[in-house]
């Protein structure tokens, strides 16, 4: 296997890419074996609503020579509407306080979904995405939050290891939901 680089994600291509990867772990495409030893993602995204996502803040992505091997998108508060199924997520979070500051007066953004091919796993590609993560943003924003199924277990013990922490416990119409927050101060 070759070596595989982390990098802002820059054409539609790629943009398609990251969308035929998460078809592949779509909570309802996956056995409950696959879901419980692999993790899923819960979203599918369109690619118009992915390529207005990148126009504002661009998308990380792993490839292993031009094909997109793993992704940890990024979503800015402002685009809440083209993903409807957040929504509750970010009404939770304008109603959240952090360090006692409202989470809305800080300048932060959401890791959207993190998914990595099946072959790639467990080379250390999670940390890798999300050090870039930290590398282009940190300068910008404060924090990256994110959300996780409390079903998710591999997914939830990953977060943990970089450096998240729950902040918050929700349940919705779909699923029990940590907020998770990376405060990089």
């Amino acid at each position: 296997m070759t070596s595989t680089t982390i990098k802002c994600a820059t054409k539609t291509t790629e943009l398609k890419q990251i969308l035929a990867l998460q078809n592949l772990n779509y909570v309802k495409n996956l056995t409950e074996e696959e879901k419980n030893t692999n993790g899923f993602v819960t979203v599918k995204h369109t690619l118009s609503v992915l390529e207005q996502m990148n126009s504002k803040t661009p998308q990380i992505i792993a490839t292993n020579n031009t094909n997109v091997v793993g992704y940890a998108l990024v979503m800015l508060p402002e685009t809440t509407s083209l993903i409807p199924v957040l929504a509750p997520m970010f009404k939770i979070l304008n109603s959240l306080t952090y360090n006692n500051i409202p989470v809305k007066n800080y300048n932060y953004y959401v890791m959207g979904q993190i998914c990595i091919s099946k072959t790639y796993r467990g080379l250390g590609l999670f940390r890798k995405l999300y050090q870039k993560h930290k590398e282009v943003y940190k300068n910008t924003y404060n924090f990256c939050i994110t959300e996780v199924s409390t079903n998710n277990q591999r997914s939830m013990l990953a977060h943990q290891k970089i450096g998240f922490t729950t902040i918050h416990t929700f349940t919705d119409q779909t699923d029990t939901w940590n907020i998770l927050l990376w405060d990089w101060k």
